[in-house]
């Protein structure tokens, strides 16, 4: 069966599907009803560039990141090799206060757009985004880390194989009591389709976790939700993906109570994500699957990592500089 997809934001629109005639026919549709301008091949989008070849597809978003690191200042400094700065714990009393925090506020608005093609400052703005509030100098100082690393990753982005297949899998972290004020942990965790990078996300959990098992237990139920979204959209397209979906985690407690059909003491107060864990185990649409420390691939979005690791694993993401490729397009 024939399909075309259209994504729309506002007046910007993207024609995707199977059929070249059946998406010229929507184009004739829309240009009788609306009027449109048919910008040709998709190149550039919501700031977003976009380059293929015979291998694969690449986004990135290389003029926005000149933008903010013209703007910034910091066109002539030495570029940092990570993007967080190692062991700085940021606190909201501490510093001075800022003089103009709307300057960080737009630093850090700019950073989260920026996210949408680079999972590997998905902790860094995390964490920057949690005092716009009361930005102080701190603050600003750990976000001109964070630009000084982009200034030596411009070219930076996401790329799609071409010849990836239509399985997902999942990774999901978390970083036990990582906030030093409420002692709560962040849950951090990607999904691939196939050898591409789908979704991904950094997040301060609600409620505080007596244990690492209970911040990896909880970080794997928020993933098992992403999980169910991702696959519905699968299912709107009339696309039904391979089950059950592999759940990679590095916790073997928290794996042993997502199959444990026993509640006790320990995870009473865990029962709802229990349920809901092992009702998705139960039916097949998840397996749990035990990984390394050193490949889990969520680690990058839960921790500031060291400059070897941070690149191992943001090449495991599919973020790759457009240098190594040859493309065509905006890249």
């Amino acid at each position: 069966m024939k399909s075309c997809i259209i994504l729309v934001y506002v007046d910007d629109l993207i024609l995707s599907g199977d059929d070249e005639d059946s998406i010229k026919e929507m184009k004739l549709a829309m240009d009788k009803a609306f009027t449109i301008k048919d910008l040709g091949p998709l190149r550039f989008f919501l700031g977003i560039e976009v380059a293929r070849s015979a291998k694969g597809t690449m986004i990135n978003q290389r003029k926005y990141a000149l933008d903010i690191v013209h703007d910034t200042g910091v066109e002539n400094c030495t570029p940092h090799s990570f993007p967080f700065p190692k062991g700085v714990k940021l606190s909201t009393e501490e510093g001075e206060m800022l003089e103009d925090p709307e300057m960080y506020r737009r630093l850090v608005g700019r950073l989260l757009y920026l996210n949408l093609s680079r999972p590997d400052l998905s902790f860094s703005v995390q964490q920057l985004s949690q005092y716009l509030s009361c930005p102080r100098k701190p603050h600003m100082l750990a976000a001109i880390h964070v630009v000084k690393y982009l200034k030596g990753t411009i070219d930076l982005g996401l790329f799609y194989p071409s010849d990836s297949e239509h399985t997902l899998q999942a990774y999901s972290d978390a970083d036990w009591g990582s906030c030093a004020y409420s002692g709560r942990s962040l849950t951090g965790f990607c999904i691939f389709l196939g050898k591409s990078l789908v979704c991904w996300k950094t997040k301060k959990q609600k409620v505080v976790s007596k244990s690492s098992c209970e911040a990896e237990f909880r970080s794997m139920s928020q993933t098992t939700s992403e999980i169910a979204w991702v696959t519905g959209i699968f299912e709107d397209l009339q696309h039904e993906l391979p089950k059950p979906i592999p759940l990679f985690c590095d916790n073997k407690s928290a794996e042993y109570i997502a199959h444990n059909p026993a509640l006790h003491d320990r995870t009473k107060h865990l029962k709802l994500d229990c349920y809901y864990i092992r009702d998705n185990i139960e039916d097949g649409t998840i397996s749990t699957i035990h990984v390394k420390s050193s490949m889990q691939l969520a680690d990058l979005m839960t921790k500031s990592l060291p400059s070897q690791q941070h690149w191992f694993l943001s090449s495991k993401l599919g973020l790759v500089f457009a240098s190594q490729l040859q493309l065509e397009g905006g890249v």
